[in-house]
């Protein structure tokens, strides 16, 4: 089993900044890809970026510019620097991981965390 732990969410003024940490731990070995997805109540959990173990990411349109996911592979965590904040950008955002690259864009892979809340308000 895998275990994904999330960090950094909270209150911040629009155009502020974040940084989201995800560090996983157990059966690491076959954890390949991981990602951000994010959730507001009543909606579906959408992606915000994906990151492979060479590094190659995919962002969701609108945080294009303004996000940025990085990896550090020996510490076995996953970033999400967001910067430009807007109130939409309020969610809970969750950790997703998997050995697939391609399962974790689908949402379809097997680890996720428990999620921590950001809230973009002024």
């Amino acid at each position: 089993q895998v275990q994904l732990v999330e960090s950094g969410g909270g209150l911040v003024q629009p155009g502020g900044s974040l940084r989201l940490s995800c560090a996983a731990s157990g059966s690491i070995d076959g954890i390949y890809a991981m990602g951000w997805y994010r959730q507001i109540p009543g909606e579906r959990r959408e992606l915000v970026a994906a990151i492979a173990r060479d590094r190659s990411t995919n962002y969701v349109d609108s945080v294009k510019g303004r996000f940025t996911i990085s990896r550090d592979n020996a510490k076995n965590t996953v970033y999400l620097q967001m910067d430009s904040l807007k109130p939409e950008d309020t969610a809970v955002y969750y950790c997703h991981a998997d050995k697939n690259y391609i399962h974790v864009v689908l949402g379809r892979g097997n680890y996720w965390g428990q999620g921590t809340q950001v809230t973009v308000s002024s």
